[in-house]
């Protein structure tokens, strides 16, 4: 029997389960901005596509690619719904047409991919230590940044991108001057945290952004008020550091933050008054991802082996599975 989401807590939380479960771990989320549908990418080479209804989570459809997939996201109207990983590739599909064609490719596997739908692009960031702008009118990259090194996080929030890389380095870019045929980075930093990155997510106001790392530590970085640039102790106790697998901010409440960490937990923070709101203890196994749908009201997780034990502590019945938590008020920082 897997380990999932432990039957205490979900009894207390109200929390609710995909019944269908992907063949391997889930790598990421993505929700439609349109409704509450929710794709998520596999190590088992597939995207799942589930529809939330009521406290139910419905399979929608599935589809194969040729690899792991490692990133997933929705067109702005949520007719399509694009995707990367160790394919090299980035592939779209017409969820109506139930058709896929790849829209790029890299050298090595791509570790991020979004819409900018402000530009009509699909950017991608790789490993093969490359961001790429695409676009269906022609088969070559519209702009391909070189970077210094792999890509290992990235975030949107058009105009602001976000790129994390190895070896610490955090390079911030400005998109709201078009696409040049050379497109330089506003700002090369290395990141405020010791240990290697391992999740971004840009501020909603698109003024900073936070970043987590594998040591169980976030740092938050503020391009304007240098008092809310700082970093904090999040899934890290004496005895153990656990990775912050995924960092997202609520949509509507700019500074509430959720961490999504290995050791079983997600947690809501509030940035600007530096403080816990809610620690959810979901499992004894890792969480892998998380992230907040279009309105804030519900945030899935997925319970996913995230290797941060190594291949010992791998076994097949390991849990691979979504769940969705409806927020009340109250844990995201507001009065009953």
């Amino acid at each position: 029997m897997a380990e999932g989401v432990t039957a205490k807590y979900l009894s207390s939380s109200g929390d609710f389960l995909a019944k269908e479960t992907p063949g391997n771990s889930i790598s990421s989320l993505a929700w439609s901005p349109v409704q509450d549908v929710i794709a998520a990418g596999s190590w088992d080479n597939s995207v799942y596509i589930w529809e939330v209804s009521g406290s139910e989570v419905l399979a929608r459809t599935s589809y194969s690619l040729s690899a792991p997939v490692l990133s997933c996201g929705f067109s702005r109207d949520g007719s399509r719904i694009i995707s990367g990983g160790c394919d090299h590739q980035v592939t779209v599909r017409d969820l109506q047409a139930q058709q896929s064609m790849v829209l790029g490719q890299h050298t090595k596997p791509v570790k991020y991919v979004s819409t900018v739908d402000e530009l009509n692009v699909v950017v991608s960031g790789s490993w093969d230590k490359t961001l790429c702008f695409w676009s269906p009118q022609q088969p070559k990259p519209v702009v391909t940044v070189q970077l210094p090194e792999r890509v290992f996080a990235m975030d949107v929030k058009y105009p602001l991108m976000v790129v994390g890389v190895a070896d610490r380095q955090v390079l911030t870019f400005r998109l709201d001057e078009g696409l040049k045929t050379e497109l330089a980075p506003t700002e090369s930093m290395f990141s405020g945290l010791k240990m290697q990155t391992r999740s971004i997510s840009c501020f909603p106001d698109k003024k900073g952004f936070a970043l987590g790392g594998i040591e169980g530590r976030c740092s938050v970085k503020s391009f304007e008020d240098q008092s809310q640039t700082f970093t904090f102790k999040c899934h890290q106790t004496p005895s153990c550091a656990s990775a912050v697998n995924c960092l997202d901010f609520h949509p509507k409440m700019i500074n509430t933050l959720a961490s999504v960490g290995s050791d079983g937990s997600f947690i809501y923070w509030e940035k600007a008054q530096r403080k816990l709101l809610k620690k959810f203890e979901v499992s004894t196994s890792s969480l892998t991802t998380g992230k907040f749908n279009a309105s804030g009201e519900l945030f899935a997780y997925a319970v996913s082996y995230d290797w941060s034990k190594g291949h010992e502590a791998f076994h097949e019945n390991l849990p691979r599975q979504l769940a969705i938590h409806r927020s009340k008020q109250e844990e995201l920082g507001l009065p009953k």
